[in-house]
């Protein structure tokens, strides 16, 4: 895992497009960071706090980095909206890449391997469909009270007569589930973050 210091410095490189920073739980991204923090960071003209679309058609209170920038933009979820404090989640930009090495476009088998094992996926075609967590495994060990999420799209169809429903839905999947397999699935999100203050 990276120094506080080497993380930032990678992040702020990010204006080089073939820049890639790799993400650590710690420093501005550690469990006591706030947006006051993200200001001193990336620039008080680069962070933007207001309402966002929530799931299921929710809103939360939000701060954006570098709004607009379809390579930099990343959103940040405080526990604490008042006060902009206690980290909820924050995404990852676009071509970085998270702790424990995850980035976007990855298929299962490639996040199996940084995970040393198969991992479960939430049942595609619904509000939190895809979504994966790590309760085992290196992706699991990230330290810091730290956690890892990843949301898995598919990429191809099911054939027409394959049966859709052991990956559909409110359920955990195996990642290693022959059918899961046929869908391809890939990394579209990927988010970390640390729990509630009540609950470390």
């Amino acid at each position: 895992m990276h120094k506080a210091s080497f993380a930032c410095l990678a992040f702020a490189a990010l204006a080089t497009p073939a820049a890639a920073a790799q993400l650590a739980c710690e420093g501005v991204f550690g469990i006591d960071t706030s947006e006051a923090r993200f200001i001193e960071t990336f620039g008080a003209q680069n962070v933007v706090t207001g309402e966002v679309p929530g799931p299921e058609g929710t809103t939360m209170i939000a701060t954006t980095v570098y709004p607009g920038d379809p390579e930099r933009e990343f959103q940040a979820i405080w526990w604490n909206e008042a006060a902009r404090t206690d980290l909820s989640f924050v995404g990852i930009p676009a071509g970085d890449i998270a702790p424990g090495g995850v980035r976007l476009g990855m298929d299962l088998a490639e996040v199996e391997a940084l995970n040393g094992g198969p991992f479960t996926v939430m049942g595609f075609w619904w509000d939190y469909g895809g979504s994966a967590g790590f309760e085992s495994g290196k992706l699991a060990e990230l330290g810091n009270d730290c956690h890892l999420t990843v949301t898995f799209e598919p990429t191809v169809e099911l054939p027409a007569d394959a049966d859709p429903e052991p990956i559909s839905g409110d359920k955990e999947v195996p990642s290693d589930l022959p059918l899961l397999r046929q869908v391809e699935p890939r990394v579209v999100e990927v988010t970390f973050g640390y729990p509630h203050p009540d609950f470390r």
